[in-house]
């Protein structure tokens, strides 16, 4: 006879709040501005053609514009937070629009004094849903004084926008640094600097705020993954946020690193942006917009609304949290992706643990990981640099 399942663990009040405080921003908040995965790595893996047919999480779109360029047959952005597909909507219909001084302005610059009239002129082009969340959140495209740009908004851009004053505001050693970080054009120029800065750079004020539920929550980390890095790392979060940040800036090449450029700058440049919002590619991306369509839903909803012989499964780390809370959803997930997929299918994710372990054995069973050196080698040279690690296999046949 099957064995019942064990009951869930209880959790105490101080994790129900936790869980709440997640929850509650993630459920009416954009949390993410931009992507926070490199597409460079993914596309090198990848290995996207004419032939591709991609389902991938939303996030903020970026990624899913940069996977455009490789020329897939489609692709499926998957979000359950209709803000993130709202922000890649608003993204597709200014490419469409054909003007790109106001594509830079909005998502290079992070601002647009004229931002109420273009969302009007869009009106027709965006999802309702879109149009009334940009007509709602015009503001996010106004400069002020106190919010100078559209990348301190949203709850992973407003805890920037905090990170960054108690890490620089004030203090002219660390902001003289940074300004000296983002002029840097070698890897012993940013390892001097850091050197400079380390005893200074993670003050009690920091650790302690790196260490609060809804510091976490608003950089779309919910307690799963803080679970996750404080059963691994010595010194938990702020430990773990102290050696990445360690490696991304002696490492890795500050000077093309727009993820982080953006987050001190609040602004991309032209010479260290996304590739979406490069000149050279927008007749591309212009052809093959429509190559993209947006659902407001989770993958295993959108697996089974939508079957299909898929080529590749972007997944990011939202496993980490369904391990955690939702261990049934987790197996039927997996289930469906092998059931929508074909030998040969790729799937890409990410996990805040340094080695993903909760992928269930009938799933394990059909996957053939690729070699464990690739894909650490490319795991160091990910700009991004805030995962624990990457994971990506292939479907047997």
């Amino acid at each position: 006879m099957p064995q019942p399942s064990p009951p869930p663990p209880v959790r105490s009040i101080r994790h129900r709040a936790q869980d709440a405080t997640f929850q509650r921003v993630h459920g009416g908040n954009l949390v993410y501005n931009a992507c926070w995965e490199d597409p460079r790595i993914d596309r090198e893996l990848l290995g996207l053609d004419g032939a591709s047919r991609v389902v991938m999480i939303t996030s903020a779109g970026c990624n899913a514009l940069d996977y455009l360029l490789d020329g897939p047959a489609e692709i499926h952005a998957i979000d359950m937070n209709p803000r993130q597909n709202a922000l890649l909507q608003l993204k597709i219909a200014m490419i469409r629009r054909d003007r790109f001084g106001d594509l830079f302005a909005l998502f290079g610059e992070g601002s647009h004094p004229g931002f109420k009239e273009i969302r009007e002129e869009l009106a027709g082009e965006l999802h309702p849903y879109a149009s009334r969340y940009w007509k709602a959140k015009a503001h996010y495209f106004k400069q002020t004084p106190l919010n100078p740009s559209f990348y301190y908004r949203g709850t992973a851009g407003q805890m920037a926008w905090i990170a960054l004053q108690g890490f620089v505001g004030g203090r002219g050693r660390v902001r003289d640094s940074a300004t000296a970080m983002l002029a840097a054009r070698s890897l012993g120029e940013q390892r001097e600097i850091y050197e400079r800065i380390r005893p200074i750079l993670w003050t009690k004020l920091v650790t302690w705020l790196l260490r609060q539920p809804v510091a976490m929550a608003m950089l779309g980390v919910p307690r799963a993954q803080v679970r996750l890095i404080e059963s691994c790392i010595d010194g938990g979060v702020p430990g773990f946020l102290q050696a990445k940040l360690e490696h991304i800036l002696t490492e890795i090449p500050f000077w093309e690193n727009y993820f982080w450029q953006v987050y001190l700058r609040g602004r991309y440049t032209r010479e260290c942006c996304p590739n979406y919002l490069r000149p050279e590619h927008q007749d591309t991306l212009r052809q093959r917009l429509d190559r993209i369509r947006t659902h407001s839903t989770t993958v295993a909803n959108f697996l089974r609304e939508h079957p299909a012989a898929y080529s590749h499964y972007v997944l990011l780390d939202h496993q980490d949290w369904m391990a955690a809370h939702r261990p049934e959803a987790l197996d039927e997930e997996w289930r469906l992706i092998l059931e929508n997929s074909r030998p040969g299918t790729a799937i890409l994710m990410r996990s805040a643990s340094p080695a993903i372990d909760f992928i269930p054995a009938f799933a394990r069973e059909r996957l053939e990981p690729a070699d464990a050196a690739t894909i650490a080698d490319l795991h160091h040279r990910d700009r991004v640099g805030t995962y624990g690690c990457t994971f990506f296999a292939r479907v047997r046949a």
